[in-house]
């Protein structure tokens, strides 16, 4: 993986299918325990919004390759105070050997990368959340053996975890579909790049707005909060409009016997996922979770330039 070394991160398409397929037989190996590595660098988190499987998966990863973590909350530090992107990104860049940074604006994540020179990984935007599914094609690679022709069902809105599961499925030529209330379906741009990709690897992606459709014989079951970070406000409203994408034994029945049911967390149980669901012999959400750690040490290692 030393054609990853010093490069960003911050979309899944930033990477290629042989460089995805790459980091996860990396991230299966270092799960293992075929390989590890040392080293001594400096992880950077800058985080402006709430995490908990991001944050923790990111510092043990590190600690487990050896290096440091420094964690640079916005509420104790200069950005806090409206110091601005480009003053920041070149300070860091002189501190630190990586920089992995959670935000809003995915505009914001190219700023800091045009001003420093280190690697700079997505650890979410309201865009697209890349290191997820790195996770999850590790996940689903780890449960059904491979990813090409496996088809994958979505179910709630087509927010960034969305966005960057629509691309990274389609670059490893898996079947996509997207069923979801037709105002929150997501961004037409990615469902055309996602086409795209889908068409060069032999995969198709389908929207629809229908759930029983969607997920008919689907080998992977996946969903997401009815309202992300910062829509909280809005739950309650659209919670009569996903009611019909819930996973649930209904939708369940109808995938293939052998589904795996994915959430990439925090659940609201009874809205988007049923506890039964959750908990159930066909979930795999505590494994995928697990895989944050596993995936984002291969990451780490492959842009450090350690693999």
């Amino acid at each position: 993986m030393k054609d990853l070394t010093g490069q960003d991160f911050l979309r899944i398409t930033d990477l290629s299918s042989e460089q995805i397929q790459g980091l996860l037989n990396l991230a299966a190996q270092l799960k293992s325990g075929a390989r590890s590595f040392a080293c001594n660098k400096i992880l950077g988190l800058l985080f402006y919004k709430a995490s908990t499987r991001t944050r923790v998966s990111f510092t043990v990863a590190m600690y487990q390759l050896g290096g440091q973590v420094i964690d640079l909350n916005p509420n104790v530090t200069q950005v806090g105070r409206g110091e601005p992107i480009s003053d920041t990104a070149r300070v860091l860049d002189r501190y630190l050997d990586i920089l992995a940074v959670r935000t809003f604006k995915q505009e914001d994540l190219e700023t800091f990368a045009q001003y420093a020179k280190i690697p700079l990984i997505n650890a979410l935007s309201d865009l697209e959340h890349p290191c997820q599914i790195l996770a999850d094609l590790l996940t689903i690679q780890e449960c059904l053996g491979s990813l090409s022709g496996i088809t994958l069902t979505y179910l709630g809105d087509g927010n960034n975890v969305a966005h960057s599961l629509l691309l990274g499925a389609a670059l490893m030529g898996m079947n996509v579909r997207f069923a979801t209330p037709s105002t929150y379906q997501p961004d037409p741009q990615i469902v055309e790049d996602g086409k795209q990709l889908a068409a060069k690897s032999g995969s198709e992606i389908v929207l629809t707005n229908d759930p029983i459709a969607a997920v008919r014989g689907a080998q992977v079951l996946y969903t997401d909060v009815w309202a992300s970070m910062g829509q909280e406000d809005l739950a309650e409203e659209r919670i009569p409009l996903f009611q019909p994408y819930q996973i649930n034994e209904k939708l369940l029945q109808e995938a293939d016997p052998d589904a795996i049911v994915l959430h990439c967390l925090p659940a609201h149980r009874g809205e988007e996922i049923t506890d039964a669901a959750i908990e159930g012999s066909q979930s795999r959400v505590w494994e995928q979770a697990e895989n944050r750690m596993h995936a984002q040490k291969a990451l780490l290692a492959s842009l450090l330039g350690l693999a």
